[in-house]
């Protein structure tokens, strides 16, 4: 294997968006785009695509981009920066006349919305609440205007970006919708004040899909992958049921969809997000009846499946694919390139030699592998 491209070097990336997200590449995106340089592809399938600052990245320095992740949210962030053509001045007439708007009780304020109480609560009824009710109800007008709108779809994906980017600065969350603080943040004090996303108008088609990654293989032919799959924990003390990345983030997908959909829980989150309906195989902690992990066939399988002859995998030392078995994924499946670790304490990659020294590898610090594969 080739000596690593960047052992200490954290190259400036292009800026990007998004809100707070569990998920997120952020960090990660100078030494990804260090791998895509190194293999020159024309196009890239970010399979997992989340708030897509990665396709947004990639998009910016010119590659075509096909992004692809199951949330409708991310659908609509991916639309909003992939296949915009407008400037930002045509949405500012737009964005003046939502924020303008005057206040309203409606359902995202029933639900969600909480009284200051004098300034440290953030129960009303006994439950905690995302959102101080004057935020939300400018959520209950803003949201119920955009439908009357007849926008297109994408103008509409940067607006509803716009949207849930304000309401992500003036929230009282830890960046999730399964809990709420106890007492109000700092920052849910504020109004919330929406603006134009910084829209990447690019001459090349992207391609923006909203499926299961699986249901989208075969469509999808480009020179590269990239993949960062949801991660089922590899705590075993963890109990068999747990929060998924829909429930996660339901409230995105209620805000997009406008569907007041029916609620469950403490947190009121939408049945459909409900840990029994909403899971991935990729965050799946049992074994299949061969006794692997059903995450591990998963990864394989999409491995098998993909067109693309390059393949970047990007994963957590806390996922459910233990060290070695990833190992024995990868090189069935392919010439690896690069393996790289991405130390988060220190910010700085470590290079590891493609050998038992990663399986060894038995750090309690969170890092994150990256893998380059050539199939």
């Amino acid at each position: 294997m080739n000596p690593s491209l960047f052992p200490d070097l954290v190259l400036d990336s292009p800026n990007t968006e998004g809100v707070k997200y569990a998920g997120s590449k952020l960090r990660l995106l100078p030494y990804i785009l260090q791998l895509v340089r190194k293999v020159k592809p024309h196009s890239v399938f970010d399979g997992f695509a989340g708030t897509t600052r990665v396709s947004q990245a990639l998009a910016q320095v010119g590659y075509k981009v096909v992004s692809n992740d199951i949330a409708v949210w991310s659908k609509t962030f991916g639309l909003c920066y992939l296949k915009n053509k407008k400037p930002k001045s045509y949405y500012q007439e737009i964005i003046d006349q939502l924020n303008a708007l005057k206040e309203k009780d409606g359902w995202f304020t029933e639900n969600y919305g909480g009284f200051p109480n004098g300034g440290t609560s953030s129960r009303l009824n006994g439950l905690k609440k995302p959102w101080q009710v004057h935020n939300t109800r400018k959520l209950d007008a803003i949201r119920e205007e955009i439908d009357k709108m007849n926008l297109g779809g994408v103008e509409k994906s940067v607006v509803l970006t716009s949207l849930m980017q304000a309401l992500d600065q003036v929230d009282s969350t830890l960046g999730h919708f399964v809990s709420y603080l106890n007492d109000w943040s700092p920052r849910s004090y504020n109004t919330m004040k929406l603006s134009v996303p910084d829209l990447i108008v690019s001459e090349e088609e992207h391609e923006v899909y909203n499926d299961d990654v699986f249901n989208v293989l075969d469509k999808v032919n480009t020179d590269l992958a990239y993949y960062d799959p949801p991660y089922g924990s590899n705590n075993e003390k963890m109990p068999p049921s747990r929060i998924r990345y829909a429930a996660y983030y339901h409230l995105w997908t209620t805000i997009c969809l406008n569907d007041r959909p029916e609620l469950f829980g403490k947190a009121k989150r939408r049945v459909d997000s409900s840990d029994t309906v909403a899971g991935s195989v990729f965050e799946e902690f049992r074994k299949s009846a061969s006794g692997r992990f059903i995450v591990v066939e998963a990864i394989e399988r999409l491995l098998n499946q993909t067109n693309s002859k390059y393949v970047i995998l990007s994963y957590s030392s806390g996922g459910r694919a233990t060290a070695g078995e990833l190992y024995e994924i990868l090189a069935q499946s392919g010439r690896m390139l690069e393996f790289e670790k991405v130390d988060y304490r220190r910010n700085v990659m470590a290079t590891m030699r493609w050998t038992n020294e990663w399986i060894r590898d038995d750090e309690q610090d969170n890092h994150e592998y990256l893998f380059l594969l050539e199939k």
